[in-house]
């Protein structure tokens, strides 16, 4: 009985840390929910559940000729998804050659890895910088998803190089066997199995872009080339002075993609673990 007795308040235990971290989470949301929907254009006159509601805000984001959102938004969408499959690409590369491979300098170039991920982004702004003033890429799209492509390359990298190496050789030895090269046991084995891992850095690797301020802050200054974190930071700093309700409905507008991006990424995870389970 007594141990019954312990095995409940445990499960309620755990029952009652899951609710309030879920109260924690959801809270600001229903906020910037109803804030978004409340007529008004300040956050003093908003309440949980607004007496009047309405899509004003939305429909001005796409429709009204002063607001930009919509070009901020297909901004945004052009660099996550070049971003999501530069940086998808190159780091499945090179943590196949860092996993599968051995070479002089092999152990220092993965601890040169770890060692870029101590330091933080902002000491390298400067160097970033100048860099890109000297190749002629400030103010672009292209110098903007460089930075993000190889700026996570090290964190992705040893993320994914970890998870090949869970993977057993004896997959590798048995297609050589059969004849397969370098390439096709990186495409047709190795790929289809690491689709957890690859999902997990695509989908942060997408989501950077919505939610980075600082670099596209640093390296854009054209209007029309903005991205949604750094033109929504004008909705309540710039001409559009403290309009936090139109502000609430952009914000929450950001999640559409990413949601998209996460339920389209899910099928990918479910069947490379499939895969992994039918071929180990």
């Amino acid at each position: 009985m007594g141990r019954t007795l312990r095995s409940r308040l445990e499960v309620s235990g755990i029952y009652l840390i899951v609710l309030v971290m879920f109260a924690v989470i959801l809270y600001p949301l229903l906020w910037a929910v109803s804030i978004s929907l409340n007529p008004g254009s300040t956050l003093f006159s908003a309440k949980l559940i607004p007496d009047n509601l309405t899509l004003g805000h939305y429909r001005w984001l796409f429709a009204d000729p002063l607001s930009q959102y919509g070009l901020w938004y297909k901004n945004t969408l052009i660099v996550a998804s070049f971003n999501a499959l530069i940086s998808v690409s190159l780091v499945s590369i090179l943590a196949f050659v860092f996993s599968r491979f051995r070479f002089a300098g092999r152990k220092h170039s993965i601890y040169t890895f770890l060692l870029l991920q101590m330091f933080p982004v902002l000491m390298g702004m400067v160097a970033i910088y100048l860099l890109l003033n000297l190749v002629n890429l400030l103010d672009t799209f292209t110098g903007l998803i460089l930075i993000y492509s190889i700026g996570g390359l090290p964190m992705n990298v040893f993320l994914v190089k970890g998870y090949l190496d869970t993977i057993p050789r004896d997959l590798d030895e048995s297609a050589t066997m059969d004849g397969a090269g370098h390439l096709t046991v990186f495409f047709r084995i190795l790929m289809p199995l690491a689709r957890p891992i690859l999902a997990v850095v695509a989908l942060f690797t997408f989501m950077a872009p919505f939610m980075d301020f600082l670099t596209p802050r640093i390296i854009l200054r054209s209007p029309e080339k903005y991205t949604l974190a750094l033109g929504l930071y004008n909705f309540i700093n710039d001409k559009f002075s403290n309009n936090f309700t139109i502000f609430a409905a952009g914000t929450i507008l950001i999640a559409v993609p990413i949601a998209t991006v996460f339920l389209l990424l899910q099928r990918f995870l479910i069947s490379g673990l499939a895969d992994g389970a039918t071929k180990g």
